[in-house]
C-alpha cells in the first residue's frame, strides 16, 4: 500500500534500477506517516560513511505528538539495505554519475519502506521528447477508442 509518491522523479530522471530500503524512524514519525503527513518530492539520497541517508523528506508532526519530543520535520534519516547492495550502489553513484532518488514510501508487512532508484538525470531535450511521447500515446488511445 503506497503512502506517497515522488511523481516528479520520472519527469526529471531515467530510472535504471529500483531497491526497497527500510528506514530508521522515530515513533512520532511513524504515526505521522500512517496519517499521510509525508512528502518526498524534494528528497534525495546521499552516501556518507558507507551508509545511505535520506535528505529532504518532510514528515509533518501530528499535533498530538508527545510534549517531551521536539520533532524536526526534515531531519536526515538512515536507509537500511543489505551491505552488498550498499556497496554496489556506492560504486555506481561515485563512478558513473548516477543519482539515488526516492520514488515512494509504502508499507510492507507493517513496516515503512522507501523505494529508491538508481537514476540518471534527464536533459531538457529528453524531458521534451518524453512529454511528446506521452502526448502521442494519449492521442493514439483516443483515436483507437470505439465511438
Amino acid at each position: 500500500m503506497s503512502i506517497t509518491e515522488n511523481r516528479k522523479a520520472f519527469h526529471d530522471y531515467f530510472v535504471e534500477e529500483r531497491f526497497e530500503a527500510g528506514m530508521v524512524l522515530e515513533g512520532w514519525e511513524v504515526k505521522a506517516i500512517r496519517a499521510g503527513r509525508v512528502q518526498v518530492n524534494d528528497a534525495y539520497v546521499i552516501v556518507k560513511d558507507g551508509a545511505l541517508w535520506l535528505i529532504g523528506a518532510h514528515i509533518s508532526p501530528l499535533l498530538t505528538a508527545s510534549t517531551h519530543v521536539h520533532p524536526d520535520p526534515v531531519r536526515t534519516r538512515k536507509l537500511l539495505l543489505r551491505a552488498e547492495e550498499v556497496r554496489r550502489l556506492i560504486g555506481k553513484v561515485e563512478q558513473r554519475g548516477y543519482s539515488l532518488i526516492p520514488l515512494d514510501l509504502h508499507f510492507s508487512k507493517g513496516r515503512v519502506k522507501a523505494q529508491i532508484a538508481l537514476a540518471k538525470g534527464k536533459l531538457k531535450h529528453d524531458k521534451r521528447a518524453s512529454e511528446r511521447e506521452k502526448e502521442w500515446q494519449r492521442e493514439k488511445q483516443r483515436l483507437l477508442r470505439p465511438r
